[in-house]
């Protein structure tokens, strides 16, 4: 009986299954399941958990139906999480309060009045203080949720990221676990040693009692139990942050490997071996992943905003009746009328280099003439030029050019968005024929974590699709100047 690895990638609009062969490496199906995003208030985006875990038994459900494949030929399963959103529950697994996504911005006045006071503990965690970490949105919960504060008087409170909440019920609340990358986007963490930190917790009023371990990223976290759509004894052998899952999807396991992802938001993520490296520009220092005990350290540059605001197109103007239609209707644009005009995708503020919380989306520059096909087009050049950001921000960093980026996610289908971010770039788009990397990297962590291959042999499982190489227009040059200089004036 053929045996395989069951990949579980929750990301912030639904949740992806997949299936891997363990001997051919190959993804044989995947099902996603969307669920609800809830916005109480302007600025604050909330998931329900129960939501979450009825869209992952959905996907996984559906992907044995659709592939044929009995859930007793599952050997191991590996997790990948959207990271930084946080979730309140008690010690059976119950759900406290909706999950706080990374996207919520109800944190901004805290972080603005302790953030002098949480300039000397920056080099434990190598993060700024920002709503988008997880601590911020702990303290929220425990200062402003009476459930959380009666849980937490009780002693019947677990905070953690979502990898540990699907870990906790998968496991029937006998695992209660995370791994370095995810902890390390929580404020909580010190990169050196891959543990809590009293000063940290002390700074957040956080009790360690309430976090989950860390472990490694590939490792046995626990075995399924007490579940109706997995068989009981199944092995949890890796867990992954989304964007570092992604990163070793890419294969990128090596010192200098670098990816950006499409997702939700976009994110650039760049190995720096196992030396931590701080930025100089307002970068992330980051765990890519931790195997044998040693941390393999990244720089990060976060975009928030990125195929939201293609859905944003879609479902708020309407434009579009389909995410992936914004292609050829951005092809029709005529650039020639499009100088001076700019969709800013800042919806829930402006991440790296910035770090403007407070800043919003705008489209400047319209015109009686501008088009429905040139607002578009503004949209794909606004997150092309957003992410164009964090890569020089990076290229400064590292004192080197960037000649080739390897892309991935469901925005990097898009050719247009791929040629235009290349254009502004100046540097080689790669995109892999998996581009579901996430998920699939998360897979090749569970291999490793169940013995089946090495660490070594993950780079020669990846294969390319295809390049995008730089146009030089002046167009381009123009429209970047311009960027910057609408950017210092307006955030």
């Amino acid at each position: 009986m053929k045996k395989f690895i069951l990949s579980i990638d929750q990301g912030t609009t639904g949740t992806t299954a997949l299936l891997i062969d363990i001997e051919s490496h190959k993804i044989l199906g995947q099902h996603n399941t969307e669920f609800k995003q809830i916005f109480p208030k302007s600025g604050w985006v909330e998931h329900d958990l129960e939501d979450i875990w009825s869209s992952l038994k959905c996907s996984i459900e559906k992907l044995f139906e659709k592939t044929k494949i009995a859930p007793e030929q599952i050997i191991s399963i590996g997790i990948t999480n959207q990271r930084e959103t946080t979730c309140a529950y008690t010690k059976d697994g119950s759900p406290l309060a909706n999950a706080i996504v990374w996207q919520d911005r109800r944190t901004s006045e805290f972080c603005a009045s302790k953030k002098e006071s949480y300039s000397n503990l920056k080099k434990f965690t190598g993060l700024p203080l920002d709503p988008y970490f997880s601590a911020t949105k702990m303290n929220w919960l425990l200062k402003n949720n009476d459930k959380v504060k009666e849980a937490a008087q009780n002693n019947d409170l677990c905070l953690s990221t979502i990898d540990t909440f699907l870990l906790y019920r998968l496991t029937k609340s006998t695992s209660f676990k995370t791994e370095a990358s995810n902890a390390s986007r929580t404020l909580l963490m010190d990169l050196e040693t891959c543990q809590w930190k009293n000063e940290l917790l002390d700074f957040f009023d956080i009790k360690k009692d309430f976090l989950p371990v860390i472990c490694d990223s590939f490792e046995n976290f626990g075995k399924t139990s007490g579940l109706n759509f997995l068989p009981d004894g199944i092995e949890i052998n890796c867990i992954l942050g989304d964007q570092q899952a992604a990163l070793f999807g890419q294969g990128g396991n090596q010192k200098g490997d670098l990816k950006c992802t499409y997702g939700t938001g976009a994110f650039i993520l760049l190995n720096t071996g196992n030396e931590i490296e701080y930025s100089k520009n307002e970068l992330l220092t980051t765990v890519a992943y931790r195997h044998k005990g040693q941390a393999i350290y990244a720089l990060e540059g976060a975009t928030y905003i990125a195929g939201a605001a293609v859905q944003w197109i879609r479902d708020n103007l309407k434009l579009i009746d389909k995410a992936s239609d914004i292609e050829k209707e951005a092809l029709k644009a005529d650039i020639e009328n499009m100088n001076e005009l700019f969709f800013f995708p800042f919806f829930t503020g402006i991440g790296s280099p910035y770090w403007n919380s407070e800043a919003r989306g705008a489209i400047i520059g319209l015109t009686r003439a501008t088009t429905d096909s040139e607002i578009m087009r503004a949209c794909l050049e606004g997150i092309a030029l957003s992410v164009n950001d964090s890569i020089k921000a990076l290229m400064s960093d590292v004192n080197f050019d960037v000649n080739n980026i390897m892309v991935d996610g469901g925005a990097s289908q898009n050719n247009l968005l791929m040629q235009i971010q290349s254009n502004f770039s100046d540097c080689i788009i790669t995109r892999p024929k998996v581009i579901e990397t996430t998920g699939y990297g998360v897979a090749l962590g569970a291999l490793i974590g169940s013995g089946k291959i090495s660490l070594s042999e993950i780079k020669s499982l990846w294969s390319k699709d295809c390049d995008f190489n730089p146009i030089k227009q002046n167009y381009y040059e123009a429209k970047k100047k311009l960027w910057k200089t609408n950017i210092s004036k307006l955030f």
